[in-house]
């Protein structure tokens, strides 16, 4: 076998891999795994599985992963399937655990990178389902620039209870539960029914929450196949968008087309928009700053502002509005909204996808909502007329904040601070009752450097709501927020504490004034009062000094960077 390198675009990596007298070796490794002799003149496609039990999110990942794999096969190209990881938000929420939420998209990305170069492929599809699957498949992408196709693994179907069933369940309804008991709102019994039903199955969760913002937003990218974000995980849907994903690659390794060819800064405005016009989650802006980064393209909070001053939230999802994204699924998923931001000149028609046409020619497929839907608001008649995400700064927030911001919390709040190390500390202090109505709960230490690993707040944001405050307490913290959160809640605040940001300096009682209008987070205390504080700050110790989180916390930027872990290094 001779190398033919130049003579054969389909398999740029894997012949420098495998041809050639001098590559028997490695041949030799693959038959062992069901290569057969004329495998080595296909095309090498990887498929990257998330597929794990620790989470309902990614239970049924390996069985797409085999439809992907024969997707690819029947293409023309010879599939490897792999494993990387996957964690579970939800259940490690609220413990030590959730601080190594973050740091798995790094290792995802990390692995994901590493098996693909390591083994020659020529290109690959990466099939997530837990949000951070998705950035860290696509910062892989990004970096390693090969044909290669994002696959949602699909979002759950709603739980119910028997007694009460026009009542859909998902998992923020246990976290909202837990506030509602502790508060003598629902019996014991009302409780562990919902404990035992939120969750009825695979899935990503229920809402508009990270995961199906995340999923939303790479197809606003153009980095999976037209609707892959809508679709039941257990479905005859799902499994097809499988199949043509693994073709998809096979066939952008015959017309050149490449991941970097497609995330422009024209398609992240694209994915802005469209995490806006959904009332996507707080996340998006933390990842989509990230995989902007692993792709060289300039992107900074300024983008969303710029964008959110045009955009309207139209859907009224979960966990803010009422509906989940399986009702979404059932009348259309996100094209005829995608397809009406077009026509509105709030999308570029002209961005690439990995199907080869542009934006505009997909959307030109797509259909119409039904008559008489609730969930995708008119333009003339939006849930809010600009950007749920607000980017504030002010004294407290020098570098930016990100709030979600819906209106129906209210557009101003001002109140005393009730400070907190941990999030633990301010979750017990909220169940107990001592957090009270005009409280700002400040929850600092939980930043990317601090944390490590910026924690999500769900638990204390969920507690919050069960406990009916939800109008009259705002959280103000330098970690961020599950997509299930909701409430007046402002997050990513930069610096961080950690790092001798003002958010380190605040104590009980002091003033906070958050303005989502005019965009500021002020800490009401004299600057000399300020300047007294930071000169008697002194830095925490590092919580761990071995380790992933020991790592972490020496490389990632600030949140307003996207807490990336490989900066460009100066040489």
């Amino acid at each position: 076998m001779k190398k033919n390198h130049s003579a054969n675009p389909l398999r740029p990596y894997s012949s420098v891999l495998l041809d050639g007298d001098d590559r028997a070796a490695a041949r030799a490794m693959l038959y062992p795994v069901g290569f057969k002799e004329e495998d080595f003149t296909k095309p090498i496609i990887g498929v990257a599985s998330t597929w794990g039990n620790v989470t309902p999110c990614n239970m049924h990942i390996d069985r797409l992963a085999l439809e992907a794999e024969r997707g690819a096969n029947e293409g023309g190209g010879k599939a490897i399937v792999f494993n990387t990881i996957t964690i579970s938000d939800g259940i490690s929420m609220g413990s030590e655990g959730m601080k190594y939420s973050l740091v798995s998209r790094e290792v995802i990305a990390d692995s994901i990178e590493t098996v693909v170069g390591c083994a020659g492929m020529d290109g690959f599809v990466a099939i997530g389902g837990c949000d951070k699957n998705m950035p860290g498949s696509l910062i892989a992408m990004a970096r390693l620039n090969r044909a290669a196709v994002f696959v949602y693994g699909g979002t759950i179907l709603p739980g119910c209870l028997t007694n009460q069933p026009g009542r859909n369940l998902d998992v923020v309804s246990v976290f909202e539960a837990i506030g509602a008991h502790a508060n003598k709102k629902i019996s014991d019994e009302e409780f562990h029914a919902i404990e035992q039903c939120a969750i009825p199955g695979p899935g990503s969760c229920g809402g508009m929450y990270t995961a199906n913002t995340m999923a939303s937003a790479i197809e606003a990218l153009g980095m999976s196949l037209p609707n892959s974000s809508a679709q039941n995980a257990v479905s005859d849907a799902k499994k097809d968008d499988c199949r043509r994903a693994g073709a998809c690659v096979v066939q952008m390794l015959r017309s050149g087309l490449r991941p970097l060819d497609i995330l422009t800064k024209k398609a992240f405005e694209n994915a802005i928009a469209v995490v806006i016009a959904l009332g996507g989650s707080t996340n998006a802006v933390l990842h989509l700053l990230a995989i902007a980064h692993a792709a060289r393209v300039k992107l900074s909070l300024d983008d969303f502002v710029r964008v959110g001053r045009r955009v309207p939230v139209l859907a009224d999802l979960k966990p803010s509005g009422k509906h989940l994204m399986s009702e979404l699924v059932a009348i259309g998923g996100i094209r005829p909204l995608m397809k009406t931001l077009l026509a509105r000149g709030l999308l570029h028609g002209d961005c690439l996808t990995v199907t080869g046409e542009t934006m505009a020619e997909t959307l030109a497929r797509a259909g119409e909502y039904p008559g008489g839907q609730t969930i995708i608001q008119p333009f003339e008649e939006p849930v809010k007329k600009d950007s749920h995400i607000v980017i504030l700064r002010g004294n407290l927030a020098p570098e930016g904040a990100v709030a979600k911001i819906t209106g129906k919390e209210g557009l101003q709040f001002s109140g005393r601070a009730r400070v907190f190390d941990s999030e633990e500390s301010a979750l017990k202090k909220i169940l107990d009752g001592t957090v009270v109505a005009g409280d700002v709960v400040v929850i600092r230490n939980e930043g990317p450097r601090g944390g490590p690993g910026m924690r999500e707040m769900l638990s204390p944001t969920s507690a919050i709501m069960g406990r009916g405050l939800g109008r009259d307490v705002a959280l103000i913290t330098d970690g961020r927020f599950s997509g299930g959160s909701h409430g007046f809640v402002v997050g990513h605040i930069t610096p961080e504490a950690h790092a001798g940001g003002p958010l380190a300096l605040v104590k009980n009682g002091d003033r906070i004034t958050i303005d989502a209008v005019k965009r500021r987070i002020n800490l009401e205390v004299p600057a000399a009062e300020i300047q007294k504080r930071r000169k008697a700050w002194k830095a925490p110790k590092a919580r761990y000094t071995r380790g992933v989180l020991a790592k972490y916390a020496a490389h990632v930027s600030s949140a307003s960077e996207g807490a990336v872990t490989d900066k460009e290094l100066k040489v």
